[in-house]
């Protein structure tokens, strides 16, 4: 974006690292990123600061840019009477956090870009998202608000500094008042499960209307209250789901993966943008479905999401890239449309037709007159009966301009990412996906820690920055521990333990959770405690999960103390609104069901076979901890406890595999 700017014209954002930042470093807007001396210029020159939040891969952000920032009338306005600063919100989840709490508070509602007006003190006093340049619509234009508000603080700083110390006061109340009463954990999971089932579509999956996100956290909830409770509309409601987005336009058809969401409730149309967690996320929720169901088509596309990430967000030293742009040449989607007249070019008439009318493609079209693959209407043959076609459509396609990748590696999306192909390793046996999971591991333990092992957040062209943020920790932590359960490996569970007790040290909170940036961090206007899902798992119930996860593996008065700390914390925070907290729900489910835990000492040979008999099937409350000897003269040993105590120890895989039978529920 931008190559046809005078480099001349750099503004200060060239010197960044972040995609984001650096795709408005030719704005004619003078653009400072955070910190020091943005603000010190605001108060030298007595200016307010405009702030703008995004992502690299984010439509409306190109638009505003276009729009707006590039601007002249714009960029003239902000240069003379502001102090302006750009925040990629990937790498600063701690700056997006606080500052997306006020939009929601003043206006309601939030999302990218985001926009405020603060004091150099950064305290806010006027927030939203999108403006266009002039009046539009009804909407205010960014002209006007500027000027407005410029008048003011020349005029009436007064009212600034009270609409600014009510906006802080409300903020600090906000973070205060979260989690104050307790809740029980036994009840939660049948509201959660009711309150999913109020917005369930089951004509045709998800939950809720237009725009519809896939909130995969739900999907693995669901699995376990079924588990719990044998509730068949609990997996109905997930099947359906699983299903209709795989046949919908959501899903990538020729390349694999998912986009964002869907602008419509059938799954059609998607936002073209493809995110790593996502992705990771969905892998998991498709590679459970498929334990549960034995349905191979979840299989299918679970490899199919896995495949996409080693093949286009795999960087050559072994981490992971964030996203992929929804826009190509300008405008959304036309990387992945396609006209009737173009497959039949490709596929020949005869099976050009018989795929047309398999996924959906017309001569009208779906989507601005071209066509969104997709199937939808059609339950005929399986996907894997178009390969060839598919392969073909592939290869065409991939002369086309790519969508623009934002190549930074995070710290937390590749934890998603390494737990989701531990696990597709060991479901799907394909070793290659646990040697990519495994590499990516070593590549963060390597290059995302500072020289005393601090965690950092963000990797890019040589560079680490930004102390990691609790999700870093957490989201890391649940990938090493699926590679732990993967490989047998006892590095990975060292590994985990102490970035957990690092959390334990950095992020504690007195309300018993977790704050979103750690104590030797930026301090912001508030340290968040974030309890609820969004369109990630909350840190907080990725923690709970990896606390009770640890707490099979290692004795440890740590992982029991901060487990009941958390479970406290979480079940009064989401108690009236349970299905903002699907991630926690899904742990007080296993918790239900009470942890198996399945010691094994033998030959690392035996051990794995003994761990896959285990791990093989859905069993989300079992644990393996394996303790390996070289001595083959060792024998083989296994010993499975739960709450009710410790069976008699076994000596043989045929025992071992009565056992599991007999404990099976």
């Amino acid at each position: 974006m931008n190559q046809h700017i005078d480099p001349k014209r750099a503004n200060a954002l060239v010197k960044e690292k972040s995609p984001y930042l650096l795709q408005h470093a030719y704005n004619p807007v003078e653009w400072y990123p955070w910190g020091e001396e943005a603000f010190d210029k605001a108060r030298d020159e007595d200016k307010p600061v405009f702030l703008s939040i995004g992502y690299s891969t984010c439509h409306w952000c190109h638009v505003m840019e276009r729009e707006s920032f590039e601007n002249s009338d714009i960029a003239g306005i902000l240069n003379a009477h502001y102090v302006s600063v750009k925040v990629d919100r990937e790498e600063r989840p701690d700056v997006d956090a606080v500052y997306m709490s006020v939009c929601q508070m003043l206006t309601g509602s939030g999302g990218w870009p985001l926009t405020l007006v603060m004091t150099p003190e950064r305290v806010p006093f006027f927030a939203g998202t999108y403006f266009p340049p002039t009046r539009k619509r009804g909407m205010p234009g960014l002209d006007d608000i500027l000027t407005e508000i410029r008048q003011l603080w020349d005029d009436d700083r007064e009212k600034i500094n009270e609409a600014g110390g009510s906006i802080l006061e409300a903020l600090r109340n906000q973070a205060e008042q979260i989690a104050k009463s307790p809740a029980s954990t036994r009840a939660l999971p049948d509201l959660g499960f009711k309150s999913l089932s109020a917005s369930f579509d089951s004509e045709h999956g998800g939950f809720g209307s237009a725009p519809k996100f896939p909130t995969p956290q739900h999907l693995l909830f669901l699995l376990r209250y079924h588990r719990l409770s044998g509730d068949q509309e609990a997996l109905k409601m997930t099947n359906k789901t699983l299903d209709q987005m795989a046949r919908g336009g959501i899903h990538d058809h020729l390349g694999g993966g998912f986009c964002r969401y869907s602008t419509d409730e059938r799954w059609l149309a998607p936002h073209f943008e493809k995110m790593l967690y996502d992705n990771a996320l969905l892998a998991m929720a498709y590679l459970e479905g498929g334990q549960v169901t034995a349905d191979h088509s979840f299989w299918l596309t679970a490899r199919k999401t896995l495949d996409w990430i080693l093949r286009e967000m795999t960087d050559p030293e072994g981490g992971f890239y964030s996203a992929l742009d929804a826009d190509t040449e300008g405008k959304e989607g036309t990387f992945y449309l396609w006209t009737k007249d173009e497959v039949l070019k490709v596929l020949g008439e005869e099976r050009g037709e018989a795929f047309c009318t398999a996924y959906g493609v017309t001569q009208t079209g779906n989507f601005e007159g071209k066509n969104i693959l997709n199937r939808l209407d059609d339950i005929g043959r399986p996907d894997n009966d178009w390969d060839q076609e598919r392969r073909r459509l592939f290869r065409t396609r991939a002369q086309r301009e790519h969508p623009f990748r934002d190549d930074k590696i995070l710290t937390g999306w590749n934890g998603l990412a390494i737990a989701a192909l531990a696990m597709g390793g060991r479901v799907l046996g394909e070793k290659r996906y646990l040697d990519a999971a495994q590499r990516a591991a070593g590549f963060v333990l390597d290059r995302l820690v500072d020289k005393n092992g601090r965690l950092l957040a963000r990797y890019r062209e040589g560079q680490a920055r930004f102390p990691a943020y609790l999700d870093d920790h957490q989201y890391m932590i649940w990938g090493l521990l699926e590679l732990y359960m993967s490989t047998l490996d006892v590095n990975w569970l060292q590994d985990a333990a102490r970035l957990m007790e690092e959390t334990i040290r950095l992020f504690p909170a007195g309300s018993g959770g977790f704050h979103l940036y750690g104590s030797d961090a930026e301090e912001q206007l508030i340290r968040p405690v974030e309890p609820y899902d969004g369109a990630l798992p909350s840190g907080n119930a990725v923690a709970l999960l990896n606390l009770w996860r640890l707490r099979q593996l290692e004795e440890n008065p740590l992982w029991e103390d901060w487990y009941g700390r958390l479970e406290s914390f979480l079940a009064a925070a989401i108690r009236d609104i349970p299905h903002a907290g699907s991630m926690a729900l899904a742990v007080y489910c296993l918790e239900e069901l009470g942890a198996v835990t399945v010691t094994l000492t033998a030959h690392p040979k035996q051990c794995g076979d003994a761990a896959a008999m285990v791990l093989d099937a859905y069993r989300p409350h079992w644990t393996v901890l394996a303790e390996p000897v070289k001595d083959s003269q060792e024998g083989f040993r296994a010993q499975l406890c739960d709450k009710a105590g410790c069976a008699v120890p076994v000596e043989s895989l045929a025992e071992f595999k009565k056992l599991i039978s007999s404990r099976e529920r």
